[in-house]
């Protein structure tokens, strides 16, 4: 089985920093993408920031030029640095990776962390 745990999360006042960290662990051949997705109360789900095994990005334009999203192939993580944080970013983040379970598998699949609370406070 496949794990995704997310850490960093928290309480932090508006233009303030925080750091999100995703380890993926168990049977796990190769990753492809990772990316960190996030749902505000009352709203769907909606892409952050995303990241190719190669180090390719793409970022919500709400968040570009105040999020850098980075990863660590031999730690099978990704983090998620998050600056200039405003109250709009205020929502459950969740972090996703697009994985292969062995050599043999015939696509990858998708999986999804539990999800860490930022809050932004004004």
């Amino acid at each position: 089985q496949v794990q995704l745990v997310e850490s960093g999360g928290g309480l932090v006042q508006a233009g303030g920093s925080l750091r999100l960290s995703c380890a993926a662990s168990g049977r796990i051949f190769s990753i492809n993408d990772m990316g960190w997705y996030r749902q505000a109360p009352g709203k769907q789900r909606e892409l952050v920031a995303t990241i190719t095994r190669g180090g390719s990005t793409n970022y919500a334009d709400s968040v570009k030029g105040r999020f850098t999203i980075s990863r660590d192939n031999a730690k099978n993580t990704v983090y998620l640095q998050m600056n200039s944080l405003k109250p709009e970013d205020t929502a459950v983040y969740y972090c996703n990776a697009v994985l292969r379970q062995s050599i043999v598998a015939l696509a990858p699949s998708s999986y999804w962390g539990q999800g860490t609370q930022v809050t932004v406070s004004s």
